[in-house]
């Protein structure tokens, strides 16, 4: 591109398409790469300078991606901080109401992404439709929390591994370059591997949750070895709902709370579909299935495996409670491992180790990913560096990659007992970084509606039109606020300045990344006549044409597209 950095955003941001070559024809002669790089950059000349990302996400990849982001280490080892703290009932309904709020927004994300399909997509959608400096704020709070959660996962697959005891006198550090080295060459050559890697691992976890689910209906009516039926007898004694920070109905209510804050953060990485989107075969298709399944997989994997742990175990379990104040490694400290203890069943807990270290190893595949490439929606809006835009023969921004995973080293300071106190703090930056997202991706749609209301755009015409709109998008930004505003009231009582800026220090680094880009920038807020709603739009419409049709071929192609 040799436009300046301020003549392509104001080119970028207007309605009226920039470019004097015809994307539809672009698209016909060139591929569907460069005619969408084309209608992006506004010349076929700087289309084909940096390339484009590659449309390599077959249907089964985009479903499963929606399934792994929705299956992590929260639901097999975090939910059982949040089961001691509160109780059944009271982490029952806290990823109820949690998994509600985060359907809610992904309606919203799913109705913007399948009418721009759009690579990284949520830091574009901010800078179009409501404020450049929160494109900004968004694009680089999205990718640091991606990059430090990556060196988390990397860490915490590290010590699961140490769950066996072949592996405990090897160093740490060893297991740290393997895992590192692995995601690196799952994202570097081509984004379908990527995909076949992310398909892998969530089949795993799917067959793994689904297993549990019916592991604890079959222990829970008297199945097991000791044939002692459960029923809801831990509900009744120690009870349902455990109090925490005070007594009686205030500190039920309390625990009821907490499980609000832990559901948020388990819920991280539901929005990577929409990341996923720029590179997927026929979005238009293909996102829509998997944003409407998104509710009976919340309702599925965490409703049902909240109350299937709540029948299971007691809160108070000793093993439980031991193993979460020692830090245990691996699966010692998941309920579902003590359960499965409790239930005289020897072999279990090493497959369930087992699919953690895979959950933990997916996460960072995952989060390699998705930092990457809101990467690479920064350099598009202007707001990166424009080497950041280059791309490989196979449609990989290995710039992106390079540097993302670069950061993947701070997990080396993990290694040692001083800098694992720094690492730590690393890690508290991105506490609530999901939260800031969601909530600017529904002040997002919110100002997306307007702008196809104040343009002329009939929302009845669209391929995804989500439901009880505005209102999810109201009721998903208030829920996620309150969390935000709350998430450390434990804090207070006794007062902890360590554990205050733990809970609060992403608030000043998220506003401090949108004033200095509304400051430098001198950015405006959008009006809903002027957002940009077209740019790309050409030829994602003209590539809508040139997806093949899959059709099932025999039975088993029949029963797959059904599931998938």
């Amino acid at each position: 591109m040799d436009k300046s950095g301020d003549a392509y955003e104001a080119e970028k941001y207007s309605n009226e398409s920039p470019h004097s070559d015809d994307p539809t024809k672009v698209v016909e002669e060139k591929g569907i790469r460069i005619g969408e790089a084309a209608d992006m950059y506004g010349d076929l000349a700087s289309a084909e300078e940096y390339g484009y990302v590659s449309r390599g996400l077959k249907s089964r990849h985009i479903q499963f991606i929606a399934l792994g982001g929705t299956i992590g280490t929260g639901l097999f080892l975090g939910i059982g901080r949040a089961f001691t703290q509160a109780g059944p009932l009271s982490i029952l309904l806290g990823y109820t109401f949690t998994g509600c709020a985060v359907y809610a927004m992904m309606q919203c994300l799913g109705e913007m992404s399948t009418w721009l399909p759009l690579p990284g997509a949520i830091p574009q959608f901010c800078a179009r439709y409501v404020d450049g400096a929160m494109g900004f704020a968004v694009g680089w709070n999205n990718w640091y929390n991606s990059a430090i959660t990556l060196c988390a996962e990397i860490s915490a697959a590290s010590v699961v591994i140490q769950f066996w005891q072949g592996a405990a006198g090897i160093n740490v550090a060893a297991w740290i370059s393997i895992i590192i080295i692995v995601v690196i060459c799952l994202n570097i050559f081509a984004v379908s591997i990527y995909g076949e890697a992310e398909f892998i691992f969530a089949s795993i976890k799917i067959l793994t949750i689904v297993g549990l689910i019916i592991f604890a209906f079959i222990i829970d009516l008297g199945g097991g070895p000791t044939h002692d039926r459960l029923g809801f007898r831990y509900w009744n004694n120690p009870g349902a709902m455990k109090a925490y920070l005070d007594t009686g109905s205030a500190g039920r209510f309390l625990g009821l709370f907490s499980t609000l804050v832990n559901a948020a953060f388990s819920y991280g990485g539901v929005e990577m579909v929409a990341v996923a989107a720029g590179e997927a075969e026929n979005p238009r298709q293909n996102i829509p299935k998997a944003v409407r399944r998104v509710f009976w997989r919340i309702l599925f994997f965490y409703v049902l495996g909240s109350l299937a742990i709540g029948v299971l175990i007691p809160y108070n379990e000793p093993r439980l409670l031991s193993a979460i104040d020692s830090g245990a490694a691996g699966g010692a400290a998941s309920p579902w491992v003590i359960a499965i203890y409790r239930a005289g069943v020897p072999a279990l807990p090493s497959i369930i180790n087992a699919v953690i270290l895979t959950s933990a190893t997916s996460s960072a595949n995952a989060f390699l990913y998705t930092g990457s490439r809101y990467l690479y929606a920064l350099a598009q809006n202007g707001q990166a560096p424009r080497i950041f835009l280059t791309c490989s023969k196979r449609g990989v921004p290995y710039y992106c990659i390079i540097v993302t995973a670069s950061i993947s080293l701070l997990t080396y300071m993990s290694c040692s007992s001083g800098a694992a106190e720094v690492f730590t703090w690393f890690q508290n930056l991105v506490t609530i970084a999901n939260l800031f997202t969601w909530m600017s991706i529904s002040v997002a749609y919110i100002q997306f509606r307007k702008a196809l209301i104040a343009q002329g755009i009939d929302r009845n015409t669209l391929i995804f039109k989500s439901p009880f709109q505005p209102f999810l998008a109201y009721f998903s930004l208030f829920y996620f606020a309150m969390i935000t505003l709350f998430n450390g009231f434990y804090t207070f009582k006794p007062w902890s300045i360590n554990d205050f800026a733990t809970s609060y220090v992403g608030i000043p680094i998220y506003f401090l990344l949108y004033l200095f880009w509304k400051i430098f920038k001198r950015t405006s807020f959008v009006r809903p006549s002027e957002a940009d709603i077209f740019t790309g739009k050409a030829a994602l419409d003209a590539a809508d044409a040139h997806w093949p049709e899959r059709v099932p071929r025999n039975v088993f192609e029949k029963i797959w597209f059904f599931i998938a």
